[in-house]
């Protein structure tokens, strides 16, 4: 299966010869009509590691025999096919997985999945407060205010000196409106780390990464949600490059990113 947000293009290798089947929807019922008229219960199915991949394999693993989502940065084949086109896509999972030679990720459990979603609504409110708090620092510069003496300019001590500051009306209001965002932001963003925070409790592995100085319980979980099921590793070290391989500007679809730093 070749996936995309709304469609997945199917090959089928069998008896050694590949042939195209045409499209599918990807909704749960196009899934599950598919599936009851088109699978069997021998059959292998292959798909790329996309954003709904992990929601499809879950769906099919009941259905068929095997479900492998590949990892699209070792899928070199597909990356350096001269032809890129569905069909062709399509055509070379189906021919790899029937060959053996498809490179398998891990697919996550439901919990793991949403703790991974509730890692990334902290990454994303914790990224939002930051564009807001520059735009303010951008708005006090070009303003030619001078530095904020304390070292949080949106606390107390620090917005009382930031409410005294004069500034052009439009600006106050936009400083105003920035404010409130931020207010805003915080609350989410408490309410997600009690989330998060609520999921943790009893959680042995959680409990054993908070005794290394340094991590608290939402980083420990953001570790535990990246990583899944630690026994599948081989070893530390590949754990290790597994935590990496999640974080910002590692080229990953599939994994959560620790969270930065507030």
């Amino acid at each position: 299966m070749d996936v995309h947000r709304s469609f997945a293009q199917i090959a089928v290798v069998e008896d050694g010869l590949v042939r195209d089947e045409g499209r599918i929807g990807v909704r749960p019922e196009d899934l599950r009509q598919w599936a009851a008229e088109f699978c069997e219960p021998g059959d292998e199915v292959a798909l790329e590691a996309t954003t709904n991949s992990d929601a499809i394999a879950v769906m099919l693993r009941d259905v068929v025999a095997r479900v492998v989502v590949s990892n699209p940065r070792k899928t070199r084949a597909i990356a350096e096919a001269k032809v890129k086109t569905d069909k062709v896509d399509a055509r070379i999972l189906a021919q790899l997985l029937a060959a053996d030679f498809l490179p398998e990720t891990w697919v996550a459990d439901e919990r793991t999945r949403m703790r991974r979603r509730l890692v990334a609504r902290r990454t994303h409110l914790v990224r939002q407060r930051t564009r807001l708090k520059n735009r303010v620092h951008a708005i006090l510069s070009r303003n030619l205010v001078p530095t904020c003496p304390h070292a949080d300019m949106f606390g107390g001590v620090g917005g009382r000196w930031l409410a005294r500051q004069a500034l052009p009306a439009d600006e106050q209001r936009s400083v105003d409106a920035l404010l409130r965002q931020l207010d805003f932001a915080g609350d989410e963003l408490a309410l997600v780390e009690r989330d998060i925070a609520a999921d943790a409790v009893g959680d042995p592995q959680v409990a054993r990464l908070m005794t290394v100085p340094g991590i608290n319980v939402t980083v420990a979980a953001s570790i535990v949600a990246a990583v899944g099921d630690f026994s599948r590793f081989e070893s530390a070290d590949r754990c290790g490059r597994s935590i990496v391989a999640s974080r910002p500007g590692a080229g990953s679809r599939s994994r959560p990113s620790l969270p930065p730093e507030r």
